[in-house]
């Protein structure tokens, strides 16, 4: 069984041995915005209609439990009566953002680039936890008695199936934080310090294979052990069998995030990249590089929900293909910042090319397009870092993978094939996985990789002035938002 706890859902997937989907449950996760900027969840929300999937879902065989999350989302509860003492705190939330500004001019960050792989931005937890020890009234005194325990989503679900018994994490949703050393594998105490976080309140970090304890049996009628926890790119990367060095991946939901498999090479980014942990197992860690791009599906939202152009997310590829295209309309999607390889938390997003003749088709074509230029930002950044990425393939999961118009400009821009297998719940598969190979149930890595398989393959059709001529007006777009923002803000 896998729990796959996204920004947008919550989903319960049981898996058979061969991989294939036996059941399925999901239930949509609203979004709260109490301020500009600010983006909470109801943890409550969260645990409810996960147990209700699961509850949906389940059968009398259940091997073992995996779980898989949305990342960098901070919960704080009293570990007395586990009630959370403030919303969940999204990964999108920018409300630290002058606090990780502080904390640049006062030249911190490459001590915690250096030990943690992650530039100093609000998407990571650690100014979010800092927010709510200091802003929720008596937070931090309980905090400093531990009385309170922290985590990240998967570290909140944990606590609730066990009914308290595991404080635990795992090593990938932990390199997350920007508390975690990924060179020393441990919560480092130098930022500890630096972010003001005490070390009570935060859990055991294990391998993304291991004991996670059990189940409380009067929450499924048996005491089910729970034997993998990975973040959810990282779940995706398991689940598209990139085990080897140079393999790569993007997931394509919410956000857009790509990562390239290191191996046990932690390479340190020179173009604005995240050094990652990919995963631990068995105590053997592999890295990854990775490029997190903040709007990808949720574009698609906007149009739909705020704008009210498109009537429905399926219909999207057909407006796509009946748009003008010589209108040449580029959107910079910055509504919530720029993430890699730009990271400016409070640039926003701008619309380039307008006219008379420009209409709901074409403002389509250019969201579903930002998609695909933001992602050869990635590649040509990853290329820059990684110089044996010469030829690659992309494998590509989520919700928006399933766009044929938008993965077929994915593999035009990015002069690339790109490859969507026929299983597209990579992220509940990966978790899934993680727990089959510690309780036995699913074989080694090297046979999993053999059940991927191939959905259809995307490969370039567009000539390469044409090519040229968008990644340029793209990246003047980029350059003009971000200079429009410098100037506001001066």
């Amino acid at each position: 069984l896998a729990i796959d706890q996204g920004t947008t859902s919550s989903r319960a997937i049981l898996f058979s041995k061969d991989g294939n989907i036996l059941a399925m449950e999901q239930k949509e996760l609203p979004l709260h915005y109490p301020h500009k900027g600010w983006v909470e969840q109801n943890p409550d929300d969260i645990w409810d209609d996960t147990l209700a999937c699961c509850r949906a879902v389940l059968q009398d065989d259940i091997a073992a439990i995996g779980i898989t999350n949305q990342r960098e989302t901070i919960v704080v509860w009293d570990r007395t009566t586990s009630k959370p003492i403030y919303n969940a705190i999204v990964w999108q939330d920018r409300r630290t953002s002058s606090a990780c500004a502080d904390l640049k001019a006062q030249g911190y960050e490459a001590n915690v680039l250096e030990r943690t792989g992650l530039p100093l931005d609000p998407y990571f937890s650690a100014t979010k936890l800092a927010w709510i020890l200091d802003n929720v009234e008596g937070a931090r005194d309980k905090a400093e008695n531990g009385t309170l325990a922290a985590g990240t989503i998967d570290t909140f679900l944990l606590w609730k199936l066990t009914r308290g018994t595991i404080h635990a994490t795992d090593a990938t949703n932990a390199s997350r934080t920007a508390l975690y050393n990924i060179h020393s594998g441990a919560w480092d105490d130098v930022l500890l310090g630096l972010f003001n976080i005490p070390k009570s309140v935060l859990p055991d970090v294990k391998d993304c294979t291991a004991d996670f304890g059990r189940t409380d049996p009067d929450l499924f009628g048996a005491s089910i052990p729970i034997r993998g926890v990975a973040g959810d790119q990282q779940a995706a990367s398991i689940g598209q069998a990139c085990f080897k060095p140079g393999m790569l991946k993007s997931t394509y939901g919410t956000g857009c995030f790509a990562l390239l498999n290191t191996g046990d090479e932690a390479i340190t980014s020179r173009s604005r990249l995240l050094t990652t942990i990919a995963s631990r197992i068995d105590g053997k860690v592999t890295y990854a590089l990775e490029g997190s791009i903040y709007i990808a599906g949720a574009g698609v939202q906007w149009l739909r929900d705020s704008l009210q152009i498109l009537p429905a997310a399926d219909q999207a590829d057909g407006m796509a293909d009946a748009a003008d295209e010589d209108q040449n309309i580029v959107l910079v999607p910055a509504f919530v910042g720029l993430g890699a390889p730009y990271w400016d938390a409070e640039c926003r997003g701008a619309m380039f090319g307008l006219n008379r003749n420009t209409g709901p088709n074409e403002f389509v074509h250019a969201t579903l397009e930002a998609v695909c230029l933001q992602t050869a930002d990635l590649l040509e950044a990853m290329k820059k870092d990684w110089p044996k990425l010469c030829d690659t393939v992309l494998r590509v999961d989520g919700g928006m993978s399933a766009s044929n118009w938008t993965m077929q400009r994915l593999a035009d821009i990015l002069d690339c094939p790109v490859e969507r297998p026929t299983c597209q719940e990579t992220t509940a598969l990966g978790a899934a996985y993680l727990a089959g190979l510690e309780s036995g149930y699913f074989p080694p890595p090297d046979d999993f990789a053999n059940m991927w398989s191939l959905d259809r393959r995307f490969t370039s059709t567009m000539d390469r002035a044409r090519r040229s001529s968008k990644i340029q007006r793209w990246q003047d777009a980029v350059s003009r938002t971000l200079v429009a923002h410098k100037n506001a803000c001066t």
